[in-house]
């Protein structure tokens, strides 16, 4: 019997993950668990918008109530994220994971039987913080889970969060039918604490703690036993080596410490990771609002026609969300990114010049085209990059720092706009907004990091001790995320 291999710190861990050839048995059903989380998400936010208008009229809401719920979520992200990442870097990633589940369940609950508009918020405000946790911690988790050679499929989040979207409109259809009235809302928020409590059984049982936090942390018993729990890899706990001595005896890396995501090399990466989270949910806030305005227009002013066309427009983001897997592995994440920031300048570039002077077919391609570039490049990568930039002490911090600058251009994007368009009318509006991804593309071109492009490991790089001022190689020798 050939000699089980020695786990010394978090390099051993790494290596024997990224041996496997394949994601298969548990380590397959973990993987999708994790990914669930990004789902209800999606669904979350999805069946706010399928029954606002319903709830307005049931509700009598006025514009600036609507306002508040429709950011409510995204602006608490701006706070949770790193509070996420905060948690999962000191207590590791499956609690906060099952922590946000509980919160998104009682969101829904509380907002789905609610008998005013306060109590419809504070529900809104419980699935906010659990978007903000999930996001920040699974991105990390699922960034651990995976073996390098499939990094790309981290992007499928993108194909998961429209399929989300599409299922709660799917969902809403079939209320629409059962003919429950202005209570279909209720049904649409309520189902989302069914697919959060599925969840959270799900997880609760069957994920296992990342053997690569562990292995930062000096725990390197568990870390071997979570390796053959979910991989079924057999190897047996070493000596701990010179840096996981060293890690183990530092201080734990916590919201103080934030400022080592902004020194040495983790700067650029910090700089081009945020400035494509920012950009690109500026840019979908921004104009996700306007595309219910193309369905109705084609489609007719009916809900049901309303939600067959929005389900239309979230079929094409789909399939970009899934093709981004396949650019990020043949471009890299820098690239990719970049190209579809392209796609997005030369629509929007387009929307605001012919807006209101070409037939509506014509018109109905330009935002579709929008969604494919958005969807298939910095729409992906503004989550994947993140979470592969850094290295386990300071990933689930990175992504929740990034999460939380991406908040910023959801709010901007829900708030600003608008007002522009109020001023200077929709079609300026597009030309206005041109300037996110004509500047992401700036980004991504200056920046050469990326995780895709690798070498060597950024876990074999070794942790980044608090205080750091830039211990890694230099990027381009060093360009990997792991």
């Amino acid at each position: 019997m050939a000699p089980r291999p020695s786990v010394k710190g978090v390099a051993d861990v790494v290596a024997l993950i990224d041996s496997l050839s394949r994601i298969a048995g548990r380590a397959r059903v973990i993987w999708f668990l994790v990914f669930g989380g990004l789902f209800l998400d999606a669904y979350s936010n999805a069946a706010l918008s399928a029954g606002l208008g319903p709830m307005t009229t049931q509700m009598e809401l006025s514009s600036t109530q609507i306002s508040v719920l429709t950011a409510t979520a995204p602006a608490l992200a701006i706070v949770f994220n790193p509070v996420g990442g905060w948690l999962a870097t000191r207590i590791g990633r499956v609690p906060p994971l099952l922590l946000a589940k509980v919160f998104a369940v009682a969101g829904a609950l509380l907002a789905a039987f609610a008998g005013d508009f306060s109590t419809v918020w504070l529900g809104r405000v419980l699935v906010g913080v659990a978007y903000g946790i999930d996001f920040a911690v699974a991105m990390a988790l699922l960034a651990e889970y995976t073996p390098a050679k499939f990094g790309g499929r981290l992007n499928l989040w993108q194909a998961v969060w429209y399929t989300a979207t599409t299922s709660n409109l799917a969902l809403a259809l079939v209320f629409f039918h059962l003919d429950v009235g202005a209570d279909i809302w209720r049904w649409s928020v309520g189902s989302a604490a069914v697919v959060a409590l599925a969840l959270l059984v799900g997880q609760w049982l069957m994920l296992s703690e990342s053997p690569t936090w562990l292995a930062s942390k000096g725990r390197l018993e568990e870390a071997v036993t979570n390796l053959d729990r979910i991989y079924g890899i057999k190897a047996e706990a070493g000596t701990p080596d010179a840096r996981t001595r060293a890690a183990t005896a530092a201080p734990a890396i916590g919201m103080r410490q934030a400022g080592v995501l902004f020194r040495g090399e983790y700067l650029p990466r910090t700089i081009l990771s945020s400035v494509i989270s920012l950009g690109q949910s500026m840019q979908y806030f921004a104009v996700g609002w306007y595309l219910p305005v193309i369905s109705l227009t084609i489609f007719g002013e009916s809900f049901e026609k309303a939600t067959i066309g929005s389900m239309v427009f979230n079929a094409f983001g789909i399939a970009g969300g899934l093709a981004s897997a396949y650019f990020g592995r043949k471009l890299g994440l820098r690239l990719s990114s970049a190209a579809g920031f392209a796609g997005v300048f030369v629509a929007l570039l387009l929307m605001g010049l012919t807006f209101g002077r070409i037939p509506t077919a014509v018109a109905f391609l330009l935002p579709v085209a929008f969604i494919l570039c958005h969807s298939a490049g910095p729409g992906a990568n503004g989550k994947s990059i993140a979470a592969l930039s850094y290295s386990s002490d300071v990933r689930a911090l990175g992504t929740g720092v990034t999460g939380m600058v991406g908040s910023f251009g959801s709010v901007a994007g829900l708030y600003v706009f608008p007002q522009i368009k109020d001023s200077l009318g929709l079609g300026n509006t597009f030309l206005v907004l041109s300037v996110v991804p004509l500047l992401g593309l700036i980004t991504c071109l200056a920046i050469k990091w990326d995780p895709m492009r690798s070498e060597v490991s950024v876990d074999q790089e070794g942790p980044a001790a608090p205080g750091a001022g830039g211990s890694h190689p230099d990027a381009t020798a060093a360009t990997a995320a792991r």
